[in-house]
């Protein structure tokens, strides 16, 4: 069985909303990535993947996004300890809050980054790497 786990690109202008992973995380544990998290059973829902990036969005960093929310790419990966995950990314567009470490378990850091600035950046993983190259060109078209 898989655990669903959804991320958010959020844009302004030119810039992505990027964490510095807890140190703490098993998973990827310091390293830059989108904020996002594990879908949580709801039983019978609509939207429950637009409302968990939404949800982590503020719990995390609290910042809100606007409504439209679109499907960026989905990919699947196994943990350390055998768990398998679905990740699926949502290009999200900032609408308001001032983004800042809320859940420090989760978040050391939170940058706006340019695309040029990430994809230099030695401390963004590659799969951080596509998941932005892949939302800027769905927000570029």
């Amino acid at each position: 069985m898989f655990h669903v786990n959804v991320e958010g690109a959020v844009f302004q202008q030119d810039k992505w909303l990027i964490i510095g992973r807890s140190t703490k995380e098993e998973h990827a544990g310091g390293l830059l990535a989108l904020v996002g998290g594990t879908v949580e059973n709801e039983g019978n829902s609509k939207d429950i993947l637009e409302r968990t990036i939404k949800r982590e969005l503020f719990e995390e960093v609290g910042v809100q996004v606007k409504d439209k929310i679109t499907f960026v790419r989905n990919t699947s990966f196994t943990l350390d300890d055998g768990s398998e995950v679905i990740d699926i990314v949502f290009l999200c567009e900032f609408d308001q809050g001032e983004p800042y470490a809320k859940s420090p378990d989760e978040v050391d850091a939170v940058y706006w980054m340019t695309t040029d600035e990430i994809m230099n950046h030695s401390l963004a993983p590659i799969w951080l790497k596509d998941s932005i190259l892949a939302a800027q060109f769905i927000k570029d078209c």
